[in-house]
Protein backbone atom coordinates (compact mmCIF):
# COMPACT_ATOMS: atom_id res chain seq x y z
CA UNK A 1 0.00 0.00 0.00
CA UNK A 2 1.47 3.56 -0.91
CA UNK A 3 -1.17 5.10 0.86
CA UNK A 4 -1.70 4.16 4.54
CA UNK A 5 -3.71 5.64 6.55
CA UNK A 6 -2.20 6.03 10.07
CA UNK A 7 -3.02 7.69 13.62
CA UNK A 8 0.41 9.10 15.36
CA UNK A 9 0.82 9.29 18.62
CA UNK A 10 3.39 12.27 20.71
CA UNK A 11 3.67 12.06 24.10
CA UNK A 12 7.44 12.40 24.77
CA UNK A 13 7.06 15.72 27.16
CA UNK A 14 4.51 18.00 27.91
CA UNK A 15 2.62 18.02 24.57
CA UNK A 16 -0.18 15.61 24.20
CA UNK A 17 -0.75 15.14 20.39
CA UNK A 18 -2.63 12.97 17.65
CA UNK A 19 -2.13 13.25 13.95
CA UNK A 20 -3.38 11.24 11.16
CA UNK A 21 -2.09 11.06 7.92
CA UNK A 22 -2.68 9.65 4.65
CA UNK A 23 -0.48 8.41 1.64
CA UNK A 24 2.22 11.28 3.25
CA UNK A 25 -0.53 14.02 3.68
CA UNK A 26 -1.76 14.96 6.78
CA UNK A 27 -4.70 15.79 7.60
CA UNK A 28 -5.01 16.60 11.30
CA UNK A 29 -2.76 17.51 13.90
CA UNK A 30 -3.82 18.30 17.26
CA UNK A 31 -1.57 19.28 20.18
CA UNK A 32 -2.61 20.06 23.66
CA UNK A 33 -0.14 21.84 25.56
CA UNK A 34 0.20 21.57 29.44
CA UNK A 35 -0.55 24.63 31.31
CA UNK A 36 0.18 22.98 34.92
CA UNK A 37 3.89 23.20 34.49
CA UNK A 38 4.15 26.98 34.57
CA UNK A 39 3.53 27.99 37.96
CA UNK A 40 6.87 25.47 39.01
CA UNK A 41 9.26 26.74 36.36
CA UNK A 42 9.81 23.64 34.15
CA UNK A 43 8.28 20.26 33.38
CA UNK A 44 7.51 18.04 36.17
CA UNK A 45 7.52 14.47 34.87
CA UNK A 46 4.74 13.03 37.21
CA UNK A 47 2.21 16.02 36.46
CA UNK A 48 3.41 15.44 32.58
CA UNK A 49 2.43 11.58 32.73
CA UNK A 50 -0.95 12.39 34.58
CA UNK A 51 -1.80 15.26 31.96
CA UNK A 52 -1.09 12.94 29.27
CA UNK A 53 -3.65 10.41 30.66
CA UNK A 54 -6.60 12.59 30.88
CA UNK A 55 -6.19 14.57 27.32
CA UNK A 56 -5.43 11.41 25.03
CA UNK A 57 -8.58 9.75 24.34
CA UNK A 58 -9.86 13.42 23.67
CA UNK A 59 -7.07 14.35 21.19
CA UNK A 60 -6.65 11.36 19.74
CA UNK A 61 -10.79 11.55 19.03
CA UNK A 62 -10.60 15.03 18.04
CA UNK A 63 -7.49 14.03 15.62
CA UNK A 64 -9.69 11.51 14.02
CA UNK A 65 -12.81 13.87 13.86
CA UNK A 66 -10.66 16.96 12.12
CA UNK A 67 -8.91 14.33 9.19
CA UNK A 68 -13.09 13.08 8.61
CA UNK A 69 -11.67 9.36 9.59
CA UNK A 70 -13.07 6.25 11.21
CA UNK A 71 -11.61 3.52 12.98
CA UNK A 72 -11.79 1.19 10.83
CA UNK A 73 -9.87 3.46 7.71
CA UNK A 74 -6.42 3.06 9.62
CA UNK A 75 -3.83 1.12 8.46
CA UNK A 76 -1.26 1.53 11.25
CA UNK A 77 -0.96 3.37 14.60
CA UNK A 78 2.36 5.09 15.40
CA UNK A 79 3.61 6.13 18.60
CA UNK A 80 6.70 8.33 19.63
CA UNK A 81 8.90 5.14 21.29
CA UNK A 82 11.74 7.90 22.59
CA UNK A 83 13.85 9.57 23.63
CA UNK A 84 11.59 11.54 26.47
CA UNK A 85 10.60 10.92 29.67
CA UNK A 86 9.03 7.66 31.04
CA UNK A 87 6.30 8.05 32.37
CA UNK A 88 4.86 10.71 28.99
CA UNK A 89 6.01 7.84 27.09
CA UNK A 90 4.58 4.95 28.57
CA UNK A 91 0.96 6.82 27.89
CA UNK A 92 1.40 7.41 24.54
CA UNK A 93 3.29 3.88 24.16
CA UNK A 94 0.25 1.87 26.02
CA UNK A 95 -2.51 3.66 24.74
CA UNK A 96 -1.05 2.91 20.89
CA UNK A 97 -0.40 -0.58 21.70
CA UNK A 98 -3.48 -1.09 22.91
CA UNK A 99 -5.49 0.85 20.03
CA UNK A 100 -3.48 -1.09 17.20
CA UNK A 101 -4.33 -4.56 19.03
CA UNK A 102 -7.82 -4.10 18.92
CA UNK A 103 -8.15 -3.06 15.62
CA UNK A 104 -5.72 -5.55 14.46
CA UNK A 105 -3.68 -3.17 12.64
CA UNK A 106 0.43 -2.35 12.71
CA UNK A 107 2.11 -0.73 15.33
CA UNK A 108 4.76 1.73 14.60
CA UNK A 109 7.90 3.03 16.83
CA UNK A 110 8.91 6.06 15.74
CA UNK A 111 12.37 8.17 17.13
CA UNK A 112 11.46 11.67 18.10
CA UNK A 113 14.59 13.07 17.21
CA UNK A 114 14.24 11.25 13.56
CA UNK A 115 10.74 12.60 13.29
CA UNK A 116 12.21 16.22 13.97
CA UNK A 117 13.81 16.13 10.91
CA UNK A 118 11.39 14.44 8.60
CA UNK A 119 8.92 17.27 9.71
CA UNK A 120 10.28 18.63 6.63
CA UNK A 121 8.88 16.40 4.12
CA UNK A 122 5.11 17.30 5.12
CA UNK A 123 5.02 20.44 3.24
CA UNK A 124 6.92 22.14 0.23
CA UNK A 125 9.62 22.93 -0.07
CA UNK A 126 11.76 19.62 0.45
CA UNK A 127 14.92 19.57 1.13
CA UNK A 128 17.01 17.03 -1.29
CA UNK A 129 19.57 14.03 -0.21
CA UNK A 130 21.72 14.01 1.06
CA UNK A 131 21.47 17.63 3.68
CA UNK A 132 22.85 18.82 6.76
CA UNK A 133 19.94 19.18 9.95
CA UNK A 134 20.78 20.94 12.89
CA UNK A 135 18.49 19.44 15.17
CA UNK A 136 17.87 21.75 18.77
CA UNK A 137 15.72 21.70 21.44
CA UNK A 138 15.00 21.29 24.53
CA UNK A 139 17.40 17.98 25.51
CA UNK A 140 19.20 17.89 22.18
CA UNK A 141 21.73 19.60 19.97
CA UNK A 142 22.80 17.68 17.14
CA UNK A 143 24.20 18.31 13.51
CA UNK A 144 22.68 15.17 11.31
CA UNK A 145 23.77 13.85 8.32
CA UNK A 146 20.71 12.68 6.38
CA UNK A 147 21.47 10.57 3.27
CA UNK A 148 17.45 9.03 3.37
CA UNK A 149 14.72 8.98 4.82
CA UNK A 150 15.38 6.65 6.95
CA UNK A 151 19.36 6.94 6.52
CA UNK A 152 20.59 9.59 9.23
CA UNK A 153 23.95 9.68 10.96
CA UNK A 154 24.51 11.92 13.84
CA UNK A 155 28.16 13.63 13.57
CA UNK A 156 27.87 16.43 15.94
CA UNK A 157 26.20 16.76 19.19
CA UNK A 158 26.63 18.71 22.50
CA UNK A 159 28.91 17.63 25.52
CA UNK A 160 26.58 18.85 28.07
CA UNK A 161 23.75 20.62 27.71
CA UNK A 162 21.36 21.67 25.54
CA UNK A 163 21.15 25.05 23.62
CA UNK A 164 17.54 25.09 24.84
CA UNK A 165 18.26 24.23 28.21
CA UNK A 166 21.09 27.52 27.65
CA UNK A 167 18.16 29.62 26.65
CA UNK A 168 15.43 28.50 29.14
CA UNK A 169 18.11 28.76 32.39
CA UNK A 170 19.14 32.29 30.99
CA UNK A 171 15.70 32.99 31.20
CA UNK A 172 15.18 31.81 34.60
CA UNK A 173 18.27 33.93 35.75
CA UNK A 174 16.85 36.82 34.46
CA UNK A 175 13.32 36.21 35.89
CA UNK A 176 11.67 35.36 32.66
CA UNK A 177 8.64 33.76 33.15
CA UNK A 178 8.47 29.89 31.72
CA UNK A 179 8.36 28.78 28.96
CA UNK A 180 11.74 30.97 29.54
CA UNK A 181 13.36 30.48 25.46
CA UNK A 182 10.36 32.03 23.93
CA UNK A 183 10.10 34.68 26.30
CA UNK A 184 13.85 35.26 25.66
CA UNK A 185 13.56 35.47 21.99
CA UNK A 186 10.83 38.05 22.43
CA UNK A 187 12.59 40.18 24.57
CA UNK A 188 16.01 40.28 22.33
CA UNK A 189 14.04 41.47 19.33
CA UNK A 190 13.57 44.54 21.60
CA UNK A 191 17.46 44.50 22.16
CA UNK A 192 21.33 45.45 21.17
CA UNK A 193 22.62 42.14 20.50
CA UNK A 194 26.33 43.56 21.05
CA UNK A 195 25.83 45.27 24.15
CA UNK A 196 27.27 42.67 25.78
CA UNK A 197 29.86 39.74 24.98
CA UNK A 198 30.20 36.31 26.12
CA UNK A 199 32.12 33.76 24.76
CA UNK A 200 31.53 31.66 21.68
CA UNK A 201 31.84 27.40 22.74
CA UNK A 202 34.60 25.88 20.70
CA UNK A 203 34.73 22.00 20.91
CA UNK A 204 36.56 19.77 18.54
CA UNK A 205 35.20 18.73 15.27
CA UNK A 206 31.53 19.36 14.97
CA UNK A 207 30.68 19.02 18.52
CA UNK A 208 29.47 21.76 21.24
CA UNK A 209 28.97 22.62 24.64
CA UNK A 210 26.93 25.12 26.12
CA UNK A 211 27.62 24.84 29.79
CA UNK A 212 30.06 27.55 29.36
CA UNK A 213 28.24 30.57 28.60
CA UNK A 214 25.41 29.95 31.24
CA UNK A 215 28.26 30.43 33.68
CA UNK A 216 29.49 33.18 32.02
CA UNK A 217 25.95 34.97 31.91
CA UNK A 218 25.61 33.75 36.27
CA UNK A 219 28.90 35.29 36.69
CA UNK A 220 28.32 38.52 34.61
CA UNK A 221 24.56 39.25 36.25
CA UNK A 222 26.50 38.68 40.05
CA UNK A 223 29.11 41.35 39.31
CA UNK A 224 26.85 43.79 37.85
CA UNK A 225 23.95 43.45 40.00
CA UNK A 226 26.61 44.22 42.71
CA UNK A 227 27.01 48.08 41.68
CA UNK A 228 23.85 47.74 40.26
CA UNK A 229 20.97 46.20 41.38
CA UNK A 230 18.43 47.70 38.63
CA UNK A 231 21.02 46.39 36.54
CA UNK A 232 18.93 43.37 35.15
CA UNK A 233 15.61 45.67 34.69
CA UNK A 234 17.64 48.20 33.09
CA UNK A 235 19.27 46.20 30.12
CA UNK A 236 16.50 43.32 30.02
CA UNK A 237 16.31 43.44 26.12
CA UNK A 238 19.82 44.03 25.71
CA UNK A 239 21.26 41.05 27.77
CA UNK A 240 18.31 38.86 26.34
CA UNK A 241 19.70 40.36 22.73
CA UNK A 242 23.37 39.58 23.42
CA UNK A 243 23.24 35.69 25.16
CA UNK A 244 20.98 35.08 21.79
CA UNK A 245 23.11 36.48 19.40
CA UNK A 246 26.41 34.26 21.19
CA UNK A 247 23.70 30.83 21.60
CA UNK A 248 23.08 31.58 17.54
CA UNK A 249 26.84 32.21 16.85
CA UNK A 250 27.85 29.22 18.80
CA UNK A 251 25.39 27.11 16.64
CA UNK A 252 25.91 28.30 13.36
CA UNK A 253 29.81 28.07 13.18
CA UNK A 254 29.94 24.33 13.56
CA UNK A 255 27.40 23.89 11.25
CA UNK A 256 29.28 26.11 8.59
CA UNK A 257 32.35 23.83 9.16
CA UNK A 258 30.10 21.02 8.54
CA UNK A 259 28.38 22.72 5.47
CA UNK A 260 32.26 23.27 4.38
CA UNK A 261 34.14 20.23 4.81
CA UNK A 262 31.21 17.75 3.48
CA UNK A 263 30.45 20.18 0.24
CA UNK A 264 27.08 20.42 1.65
CA UNK A 265 24.66 23.33 0.62
CA UNK A 266 21.47 21.83 1.28
CA UNK A 267 20.59 23.34 5.15
CA UNK A 268 17.70 22.57 7.72
CA UNK A 269 16.98 23.15 10.88
CA UNK A 270 14.13 21.09 13.01
CA UNK A 271 13.15 20.88 17.01
CA UNK A 272 11.58 23.63 19.24
CA UNK A 273 14.43 26.15 18.90
CA UNK A 274 13.82 26.01 15.52
CA UNK A 275 10.78 28.55 16.26
CA UNK A 276 13.47 31.09 17.59
CA UNK A 277 13.13 34.16 15.37
CA UNK A 278 16.97 35.10 15.74
CA UNK A 279 17.91 31.85 14.97
CA UNK A 280 15.69 31.40 11.74
CA UNK A 281 16.64 35.02 10.91
CA UNK A 282 20.24 34.82 10.95
CA UNK A 283 20.42 31.37 9.12
CA UNK A 284 18.80 33.29 6.02
CA UNK A 285 21.92 35.55 6.11
CA UNK A 286 24.11 32.63 6.05
CA UNK A 287 21.83 31.07 3.26
CA UNK A 288 22.42 34.43 0.98
CA UNK A 289 26.03 34.81 2.03
CA UNK A 290 27.40 31.00 1.60
CA UNK A 291 25.09 30.29 -1.29
CA UNK A 292 22.76 27.57 1.02
CA UNK A 293 19.36 26.42 0.29
CA UNK A 294 17.43 26.60 3.70
CA UNK A 295 14.77 24.54 5.02
CA UNK A 296 12.92 25.47 8.16
CA UNK A 297 9.35 23.40 8.75
CA UNK A 298 6.41 25.67 9.81
CA UNK A 299 5.75 26.49 13.16
CA UNK A 300 3.42 24.03 14.17
CA UNK A 301 5.92 21.37 13.47
CA UNK A 302 8.83 22.77 15.15
CA UNK A 303 7.86 21.95 19.00
CA UNK A 304 6.49 18.63 19.97
CA UNK A 305 3.85 17.47 17.78
CA UNK A 306 2.23 14.40 16.06
CA UNK A 307 2.34 15.41 13.03
CA UNK A 308 6.20 14.55 12.14
CA UNK A 309 5.67 11.19 14.22
CA UNK A 310 2.88 10.77 11.15
CA UNK A 311 5.37 11.47 8.67
CA UNK A 312 8.27 9.20 10.10
CA UNK A 313 5.36 6.49 10.62
CA UNK A 314 4.27 6.82 6.67
CA UNK A 315 8.17 6.05 5.56
CA UNK A 316 8.43 3.54 7.81
CA UNK A 317 5.16 1.93 6.96
CA UNK A 318 6.56 2.56 2.74
CA UNK A 319 9.62 -0.03 4.13
CA UNK A 320 7.57 -2.75 6.28
CA UNK A 321 9.30 -1.21 9.42
CA UNK A 322 6.95 -2.51 12.05
CA UNK A 323 7.15 -2.86 16.09
CA UNK A 324 5.93 -5.76 18.08
CA UNK A 325 3.25 -5.62 21.28
CA UNK A 326 6.49 -6.62 23.12
CA UNK A 327 7.87 -3.07 22.36
CA UNK A 328 8.38 -0.77 25.12
CA UNK A 329 9.60 2.78 25.92
CA UNK A 330 12.81 3.63 25.48
CA UNK A 331 14.12 7.60 27.58
CA UNK A 332 17.19 7.46 26.02
CA UNK A 333 16.71 6.58 22.41
CA UNK A 334 19.30 6.52 20.03
CA UNK A 335 19.40 6.29 16.46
Amino acid sequence: MTEPTILAIESSCDETSAAVIRGGKVLSNIVNTQAVHEQYGGVVPELASRAHQQNIIPVVTQALLTANVTKSELNAVAFTRGPGLLGALLVGCSFAKSFALGLGIPLIEVNHMQAHILAHFIDEPKPQFPFLCLTVSGGHTQIVLVKDYLDMEIIGQTTDDAVGEAFDKTAKMLGLPYPGGPMLDKMAAQGNPDAFEFPVGNMPEYNYSFSGIKTSVLYFLRDKTKGNPDFVQENLADICASVQKTLIKTLLKKLKKASTDLGISEIAIAGGVSANSGLRTTLQEYASKYNWNVYIPAFQYCTDNAGMIAIAAHYQYLKGDFATQYVSPEPRLKF
